[in-house]
């Protein structure tokens, strides 16, 4: 088993800009994986940005490079971009690193540890370990596996598995170009968090000031309330469309306000096949549901705002390819109370409501009104046959992901609040 050495880290959270701050250094008192040889510092912050995307600031080679990483809980493998082009502002240069390593074919790690990608390792002309990842929206990327010392904070992190990317495909190549890479955070062998070796981590995001924080590890708080907990769905037997290593969980049902969703429940649970499991995923913006689930819930949010809020009338306008449920608002004018929607787990509830449940779309008027779109979105529009949690909703909401118990937990909390309580000082 694994020798655990606890630490935790604090991190800030902004909205649209950036945002550091000036915090009292905390003590540590979380796990270090011996192989990966964490040094323990009195102080680990970075600075976190929390916008289409959550990401995170570091350094990685010697002599360190700052880079951005984009924080998802949806992906196994960390990445960089490693080559220069037009239209990225932020890259990892290898060569210039004096502690970066290519992982060569023969290499054990090659062999074995890459056995949780969704894409199968090659090995390229120079018998280097090549790999290749891919997204629901059509970007993929390609380089090869290799390892360098990235440092978060004060903590050193020597050895640490990437994919150094040297070519590839962005559907959005502006908002790719924000960042130098991802951080692969979900429980495949490879990822960030199973590297470190740590039990849980748990982060916060707050929609009133664009403060927060990010844990890695654990700490007992005591203004915090009791977290409910869902447990994470395993399965022994492989499926074709199903994430085994995904932080999935059951969905039961769904409530509109004080009505639950006519929908039996099978149709929440993964098919034969494995598609329609449902995953909790940082990188992910909004909530996707099932075309079945998706209709019954617009048909419901529809009928119980008739006459509080005004659809847009436009049958040809979707939002983000998924999202066809908007409402025309005036300028400047205040949304009205709407009813919650509950996304019901086994064991556990999230509610959803307020300002949350509309997304006011980017640089869209309708004569003098804005355009709102309901913030779940059709995911047979996109291709994904999955539930998909996205980070929008869990805004003020405390999320634990515990690796040893196998489950998620949540409570509803103030996560501006939880950023001063824990030393964090916007």
């Amino acid at each position: 088993m694994a020798f655990f050495f606890f630490f935790f880290l604090l991190v800030c959270l902004s909205l649209k800009q950036s945002l550091c701050f000036s915090a009292t250094p905390t003590s540590m008192v979380l796990p270090l994986n011996t192989q990966m040889g964490l040094i323990s510092q009195p102080s680990n912050k970075l600075s976190f940005h929390h916008n289409v995307t959550l990401t995170v600031s570091l350094t990685v080679g010697s002599p360190p490079q700052q880079v951005t990483m984009v924080l998802d809980t949806g992906s196994e493998l960390s990445w960089l971009h490693c080559k220069k082009s037009p239209n990225l502002t932020s890259v990892f240069n290898p060569l210039s690193s004096s502690s970066y390593s290519p992982i060569p074919c023969s290499s054990p790690i090659c062999r074995t540890r890459t056995r949780d990608l969704p894409n199968p390792v090659t090995c390229d002309p120079k018998k280097l370990c090549h790999a290749i990842v891919s997204y629901a929206d059509a970007s993929s990327l390609e380089g090869n596996l290799a390892s360098d010392n990235f440092r978060i904070g004060s903590s050193a992190l020597p050895g640490t598995l990437f994919g150094c990317m040297d070519s590839g495909f962005s559907s959005n190549s502006e908002e790719d170009a924000k960042t130098t890479g991802l951080m692969g955070m979900n429980r495949g062998s490879l990822s960030f968090v199973t590297q470190l070796g740590l039990p849980k981590f748990s982060y916060c995001i707050s929609g009133r000031d664009s403060s927060g924080v990010l844990l890695f590890g654990d700490l007992h708080l005591s203004w915090l309330g009791n977290l409910t907990y869902t447990p994470l769905v395993q399965i022994s037997t492989p499926l074709p469309y199903f994430d085994r290593v995904a932080y999935t969980v059951q969905l039961d049902g769904i409530r509109v306000g004080n009505k639950i969703l006519p929908l039996p429940k099978s149709i929440f649970a993964p098919d034969h096949t494995g598609a329609g499991q449902t995953m909790v995923d940082s990188g992910t913006q909004f909530t996707f549901l099932l075309g079945p689930v998706y209709t019954a819930l617009r048909n419901e949010f529809l009928e119980q705002t008739k006459g509080v809020l005004a659809p847009l009338g436009d049958p040809n306008f979707v939002f983000q390819g998924a999202m066809d449920l908007c409402y025309s608002v005036a300028a400047g004018g205040k949304l009205p109370t709407l009813p919650s929607v509950s996304l019901m787990f086994r064991g556990a509830e999230m509610v959803v409501g307020g300002e949350v449940l509309l997304y006011r779309v980017p640089e869209m008027m309708k004569g003098n009104e804005w355009v709102y779109c309901l913030t779940f979105g059709n995911s047979d529009l996109l291709g994904i046959e999955a539930f998909v949690i996205g980070h929008h909703h869990q805004q003020n909401v405390w999320m634990e992901f515990d690796l040893v118990k196998s489950r998620v937990g949540f409570v509803e909390t103030r996560c501006d609040l939880a950023s001063q309580r824990l030393g964090v000082g916007l």
